[in-house]
């Protein structure tokens, strides 16, 4: 059972991976992301997730050095954007990711979106960014079967993540199994369907049975599949609140109900139909 916030899951690399963490997207650069970031190892988190995107790694960093948390104690994601993919210019992007998060490394740096084929010459620069120590584990974002299979076999480290949209109403069964065949870590972005799960009645209904709200027990049931979560928050009692999810456990049927809500229906892009 996941029974803490700091339970971790062994990616493929046999690095320790924090199953539970913050994420900043679209939180602002500056206090409101340096603040997120404190309050939440303030109430436990060990996690954050940023990216080159999101325009606050610097915030991240500093939050963090602001923190009661050595660097060495909080697991950092931060991810390659799309105009950066290739193979010279991935070393010159986690470069510039790591002097903004003041940094010497990053414990996991992922492709944000496949690319094609420039993501395979992306890929060989992150093999050696991992293989220089200067990123603990890599991987990919937003990668589908179709994707996967035209990948991996270019290359030499298989990814220790897939971090993809997953929530109540997008499941992606068949992409589960596949990355549990190939021993790629599963996890979700957008878990809380942008707030919608609060207007969910299932959710409500099994909230109420465990005083809990349907956040809290979709997130549950992310950790429950042992699919790491990175809820995104700027509000203090929300982080927190959202971390309140280790006293309880749903049962099989519970599960069970909340996985039966699919719709395929996303919240962001389709990565298998987008222009940037």
């Amino acid at each position: 059972m996941i029974s803490t916030i700091k339970d971790t899951v062994t990616l493929n690399n046999g690095v320790e991976m924090p199953i539970f963490g913050l994420g900043v997207w679209r939180s602002k650069s500056g206090e409101e992301t340096e603040n997120a970031v404190k309050w939440a190892i303030e109430a436990g988190y060990i996690h954050i997730d940023t990216a080159s995107l999101y325009k606050n790694e610097e915030s991240v960093g500093k939050g963090i050095r602001g923190s009661v948390k050595a660097r060495s104690e909080i697991f950092v994601t931060t991810k390659l954007w799309n105009t950066d993919q290739g193979y010279d210019s991935t070393f010159k992007a986690l470069e510039t990711s790591l002097e903004k998060l003041q940094m010497d490394y990053v414990d996991l740096y992922l492709i944000h979106w496949p690319k094609g084929k420039i993501s395979i010459e992306t890929w060989r620069a992150m093999e050696k960014i991992f293989q220089q120590g200067k990123a603990k584990a890599i991987g990919v974002s937003n990668f589908m079967i179709n994707q996967l299979d035209e990948f991996l076999p270019q290359c030499e480290i298989v990814p220790a993540v897939n971090q993809v949209e997953y929530h109540p109403y997008l499941t992606l069964v068949d992409l589960v199994t596949y990355c549990k065949e190939n021993d790629i870590q599963l996890e979700a972005w957008s878990p809380i369907m942008q707030g919608e799960v609060m207007n969910v009645p299932l959710l409500k209904e099994i909230g109420e049975k465990y005083n809990k709200t349907p956040a809290q027990v979709t997130l549950r049931w992310d950790l429950q599949q042992s699919i790491i979560t990175i809820p995104k928050s700027i509000k203090q009692h929300r982080i927190v609140e959202n971390s309140h999810i280790f006293d309880f456990e749903l049962s099989e049927e519970e599960m069970g109900q909340i996985s039966n809500l699919n719709r395929n229906h996303r919240f962001g892009p389709d990565p298998l139909n987008f222009d940037f």
